[in-house]
């Protein structure tokens, strides 16, 4: 008969090896090329808020005043990637630059994998300082279909300006994305 210490001593070491078979498999599929990607951990437009408010010089706008998903006047971060929340924290930082969002992932933009609603890109106002620090800082690359100017950062994100904001593909680190944003 089990006594209660080594019941739970069995279930612990069962909780520990399924979590390291777990985190195992989750590091081959980040070091084997060819191998499956977890889809990206999404945010609520809540969350999403939350996070920029708490960064501090990032701000939403939105031509309709609203933040739903399913109405093109409404700047919406519902279901955008967290990598691209993280990004956009992380370009306020390295800029020092104020930002504010136009677009994010509602509806009325392109579609295709990388795309605003699914959460890889953001749309930003072209404010002379995120312009500068674009420009000076980032690779440019060849123009892209629409004649957009585009850069690439060094973490793989592509910027391209279109004719009255920035249109920003947050790649999280994906190459696909970054090759797909690029050509």
């Amino acid at each position: 008969m089990r006594t209660r210490g080594s019941l739970m001593g069995s279930r612990v070491r069962s909780t520990v090896a399924t979590s390291l078979v777990g985190a195992t498999a989750a590091l081959v599929a980040l070091l084997v090329p060819g191998t499956a990607h977890a889809a990206p951990a999404k945010l609520s437009h809540a969350s999403a808020v939350s996070k920029l408010n708490a960064t501090g010089g990032i701000g939403l706008s939105s031509s309709g005043g609203c933040s739903n998903r399913n109405n093109s006047t409404c700047t919406s971060l519902e279901q955008v990637n967290a990598a691209s929340i993280s990004d956009v924290i992380t370009l306020r930082q390295a800029s020092g630059c104020a930002l504010t969002i136009t677009g994010g992932t509602e509806v009325g933009h392109a579609s295709g994998t990388y795309s605003h609603w699914n959460g890889y890109k953001i749309d930003f106002s072209p404010t002379s300082c995120v312009g500068n620090y674009v420009t000076g800082s980032f690779t440019r690359i060849a123009n892209r279909g629409d004649g957009a100017a585009r850069y690439r950062s060094a973490a793989g994100n592509v910027y391209a300006r279109e004719s009255n904001h920035w249109d920003v593909t947050f790649c999280g680190g994906s190459s696909a994305c970054t090759s797909a944003a690029s050509s």
